[in-house]
């Protein structure tokens, strides 16, 4: 009984889970309508200037440059990066070693256009002087070229500026061999007989976006850091609430999807402001950099960083100590972690994703066997005592009150803890749940080939084996349990309960199949060990 009310209890909580998510992602899209609506009449003509942040100071500057301008590509090992000269923005990034779809030749695209929608990397300079906060519009820049391609240890690519006072602005991006981070450094020369004053922003522009799928339930949305805080997501909804203003030293901002992620991370030793807007269906997340006074005839040089890629920890590690948070493993973070650990592990020595899956989950059950022996010993104990639990029944009939009584003196006198059964199981979930997240989150897992039918683990199975052979194994298990539910709409629910779970499994990615195959047949062949030493001792666990 207790097996089928596990059963039960899991499948209630998928299903509150999924219809959970369903609402927020309809909050979440109606916020982000009503929010697009109200803010389009007072919407400025010029969007590209309605995306810079107000500075610290009243006043703008006055801009005389006028230039033509273009585009700008950037082409690495790992990245193939578009600016654009008018402020100096990234306006799209393929990353060359992932494909856009499985089999593809067409690298990822992970900033751009899309169908309408933007995503784009912005940075600038507000402040009295800085160009950006012009109110003839943002500076365009001056490059030697066109293209730039990584061939050395380092590329550079310079951009110029000069404005009407003779103020000279370089905007040099920063590109390195394997690397999805590039390194933003603005160099101001002043060679005036005043002071001037800027100040850096760095934000990020998306335009609000709903999830792909009912399946597909990782965050897509905003997400910062402070140095109280080491990771918070702000969402789209969020953003439709309220705009964000945090200060802090240092920090970060991002923004998150599956598997991958893009963030500036600005110095970390500067005061720093992290603040988010919503306007015309476009959320824009960004931190502003106090504001910086260059004496006459003087320089400064205002640095930051922006990553563009996959959901590398160790890379996203080394950039600050709290950005491998966004890949977001949810609360169980501190043990998907290691466990993401062991998995790369097991997969550098076997060298096949599919069979690293099987490998980790053998180590996780054979580690939590102890829990697992207490489950199915507990779970049996209870079912001995059924034929006396029905004679309980048959004596005090409807009288509820005695027959608890009588029932717990029953359980104290054979010793039997009615909630041994569930407790164990308590305490493995929030492993299985943290592996879940792993399996979920992983880049490495993206397009990764097992074998035969299976050429990539983060998609369905395309001929449902999986599934399949997944509700086989639960109903062996039901089988192997005896049902002792008397209750005929239960007995049906248990009945259909493996083929409810095999339809659910359809559209899972096929690397998480593959985990929960693997952990039921593990859990089967625990449980007849288990049952078997019990026999040995003359103890009557199945039916």
């Amino acid at each position: 009984m207790e097996s089928q009310r596990t059963f039960l209890f899991i499948g209630l909580l998928l299903v509150t889970f999924l219809l959970f998510t369903e609402w927020s992602k309809e909050q979440t899209a109606a916020n982000a309508d009503t929010s697009a609506v109200t803010q389009q009449v007072a919407g400025p003509a010029n969007n590209d200037q309605a995306d810079v942040p107000a500075s610290s100071q009243a006043d703008v500057p006055m801009q005389a440059t006028v230039a033509t301008r273009s585009v700008i590509s950037v082409t690495t090992d790992v990245l193939a990066v578009k600016i654009d000269t008018r402020g100096g923005d990234i306006v799209e990034a393929k990353l060359l070693q992932h494909a856009e779809t499985h089999g593809s030749d067409q690298p990822y695209l992970l900033l751009g256009e899309f169908e309408g929608k933007e995503y784009f990397a912005q940075s600038g300079l507000i402040g009295l002087n800085g160009p950006d906060a012009s109110s003839q519009g943002r500076p365009v820049y001056q490059s030697e070229q066109t293209s730039y391609t990584l061939n050395g240890d380092e590329l550079r690519v310079p951009l110029t500026f000069v404005d009407s006072k003779g103020v000279q602005f370089s905007k040099t991006f920063v590109f390195k061999p394997g690397q999805y981070n590039v390194a933003l450094e603005y160099d101001v020369t002043n060679p005036t007989a005043d002071p001037v004053q800027v100040q850096l922003y760095t934000q990020i522009k998306r335009t609000v976006q709903e999830k792909g799928s009912m399946v597909d339930q990782t965050y897509l949305g905003a997400a910062y850091g402070t140095s109280e805080e080491p990771y918070e997501k702000y969402s789209f909804s969020d953003m439709a609430d309220a705009n964000l203003n945090k200060n802090t030293q240092g920090g970060y901002v991002a923004f998150i999807q599956h598997y991958f992620v893009s963030a500036w991370v600005p110095g970390q030793e500067n005061n720093n402001t992290i603040y988010s807007s919503l306007r015309n269906n476009n959320s824009i997340i960004g931190v502003k950099g106090e504001a910086t006074n260059i004496q006459a005839n003087g320089t400064a040089q205002l640095t930051a960083t922006y990553y563009m890629g996959p959901k590398d920890t160790d890379a996203l590690e080394a950039l600050h100590e709290d950005l491998d948070l966004t890949v977001d493993y949810g609360w169980l973070w501190f043990i998907s972690q290691p466990l993401l650990s062991l998995l790369k592990f097991l997969h550098s020595i076997i060298g096949n994703w599919g069979l690293a899956i099987i490998a980790i989950t053998l180590i996780v059950k054979t580690f939590l066997y102890p829990l697992t022996k207490a489950q199915y010993t507990s779970m049996a104990k209870m079912r001995m005592l059924q034929p006396k639990m029905q004679a309980l029944k048959e004596r005090y009939g409807d009288d509820r009150q005695k027959f608890g009584q009588a029932m717990m003196e029953m359980y104290r006198k054979e010793k039997v803890n009615p909630m041994g059964g569930c407790f164990p199981l308590l305490l493995q979930m929030p492993i299985f749940l943290a592996l879940f997240y792993v399996f979920l989150e992983s880049t490495e897992l993206r397009h990764a080939e097992f074998m035969l039918w299976l050429t990539d683990l983060s998609s369905k199975d395309p001929y449902y084996v999986l599934p399949i052979l997944f509700g086989a194994s639960m109903f062996l298990t039901q089988k192997l349990q005896p049902m002792t539910v008397t209750d005929p709409m239960q007995q049906k629910m248990m009945t259909w309960m493996p083929v409810i779970f095999s339809v659910f499994f359809i559209w899972f990615p096929s690397g998480l199949v593959l985990y929960w195959l693997v952990s039921n047949l593990i859990s089967i062949a625990q449980m007849l060990y288990i049952y078997r030493g019990m026999e040995k001792k003359g103890m009557k666990v199945r039916g």
